[in-house]
């Protein structure tokens, strides 16, 4: 049998050769890597939807944590991607967002609520009962001292002009609606969303 091989076949005859010498020779065995095919990184995480807390697009995202979901155990983010099914952002998401994993992981990321008190230069941790108490009682103080219950003309206009409101952009209709609710019937005249600042 007479075969005909032209100089470039015969080139890559040796390369594939030498490349396949090689790699036997370096411990690379095809039926021990197939064996060892790793698992994927998101197969054991729970999937939870979000909303990115950055600005007003609301942008959707899907968060997977890692955990048993035993009692005790506390899950663990491990990656957070856009969500394709969501009809704002279709799985895109801004620089920020994508980072949004950063900032949560942050080890300077406050997680608790803290108090400085007045002339002091250094916070104090307290509990989130003890911060929504607080919280009540100073603006029951300012309210009873500083709502505007009449205008000029003798109109009940009941306006509270010393306390702004700052809600979130990233938040729901339904609980931008209800933070419109209480605001409003508190008589807050300032009220606005991060979205602008």
């Amino acid at each position: 049998m007479d075969v005909k091989v032209s100089r470039r076949q015969f080139f890559r005859i040796c390369a594939g050769g030498m490349g396949g010498s090689s790699l036997a020779m370096m411990g690379y065995a095809p039926s021990a890597v197939a064996d060892e095919i790793r698992g994927y990184k998101l197969a054991r995480t729970t999937e939870t939807r979000s909303t990115c807390p950055y600005c007003s697009v609301s942008c959707g995202m899907i968060i997977y944590t890692l955990g048993d979901k035993s009692k005790n155990v506390k899950t663990s983010i491990i990656h957070v991607e856009g969500d394709p099914d969501n009809p704002v952002n279709r799985g895109t998401l801004c620089p920020k967002g994508a980072g949004v994993l950063d900032m949560i992981q942050s080890p300077n990321r406050l997680r608790y609520p803290e108090v400085r008190a007045p002339g002091s230069n250094e916070w104090k941790r307290i509990s989130w009962d003890d911060a929504l108490n607080r919280i009540a009682k100073h603006m029951k103080e300012d309210r009873d001292k500083n709502l505007v219950q009449k205008n000029d003309k003798g109109t009940t206009v009941n306006r509270w002009n010393t306390v702004g409101f700052l809600a979130s952009s990233a938040a729901s209709n339904e609980s931008g609606y209800l933070s419109v609710k209480v605001a409003r019937g508190l008589g807050m005249v300032a009220f606005d969303t991060q979205a602008r600042i």
